[in-house]
Formats: structure tokens, sequence, C-alpha cells
């Protein structure tokens, strides 16, 4: 079996389903986070770590997302998502609160889908981590 590949056709649906929605998730806030978006700027601010935190989180996740479609990568980019999400999840149940300038609690249902389907794919890729993926 093809470490890379799942075995089954609809698994490998699912790591694709997975890959996109992490990928749309993570891309669509670039912007935001970029630009200096008042509300990327509140968050970070909040958090004490504007504006270099903004940026950090966006350039990893860009790599993140890039990784995810480069085959024998996925499960690396799964884990920079899911490092990153934790750190998400984490201000907002901490710092932020759960509605953040009255966004109706989407920016946290957002972080929960990423980390979910970041989790799944490093699950299903975990055999091709460095190191990791000898001993299993």
């Amino acid at each position: 079996m093809n470490a890379i590949v799942p075995p089954s056709k609809s698994l490998r649906v699912a790591s694709w389903i997975a890959r996109t929605v992490v990928a749309v998730i993570l891309l669509q806030t670039l912007y935001f986070k970029f630009t200096g978006a008042p509300e990327s700027v509140y968050i970070f601010t909040t958090v004490g770590q504007e504006p270099w935190g903004r940026y950090g989180s966006g350039v990893v996740e860009l790599v993140a997302s890039v990784l995810l479609f480069v085959p024998g990568t996925v499960a690396v980019g799964a884990l920079l998502a899911l490092g990153t999400m934790s750190g998400a999840i984490f201000f907002h149940l901490t710092k932020l609160g759960i509605v953040v300038q009255d966004d109706g609690g989407l920016l946290f249902a957002l972080a929960l889908t990423v980390f979910v389907c970041a989790a799944f794919l490093l699950w299903l890729f975990r055999r091709t981590l460095p190191l990791v993926g000898a001993r299993l």
C-alpha cells in the first residue's frame, strides 16, 4: 500500500474534502491578516500579539495550505494547521470569548472546523511524517 494515498476511495474523497475545507478557511483569512483589517488587529491586540502574531500566523497558515496539496507533505500541513488552530481555540476560550465583535461565534466555529479536519488528515497521513512514519 502506498503510504501517501489513502487505501480506499471513500477515504481519498474525504481527504480531498478535508484538505479543501482547511485550505479555503485558512486562505480566506489571509487577506484580513495581511491588510490589517480592524477585526484582525483587535484579535491580535487582545491576545498581546499585534502585529507579529498576525503576520506570523498568516505565514504559517499559508504554508500549511500549500503543504496540504503537495504529495508527501499533507501530514506536515495538517500538523501546522492543527497547531495554529489550537492556539486560536485556546485564545477564544481564555481571552477573546466565543463571539468576537458580534460575529456570532463564526471565527470560533471556523477554528473548530479546521481543527477537526486537520486532525483527521493528520491521522490519515500519519505514516508520512518524518521519523514518526518510519516507526509505525
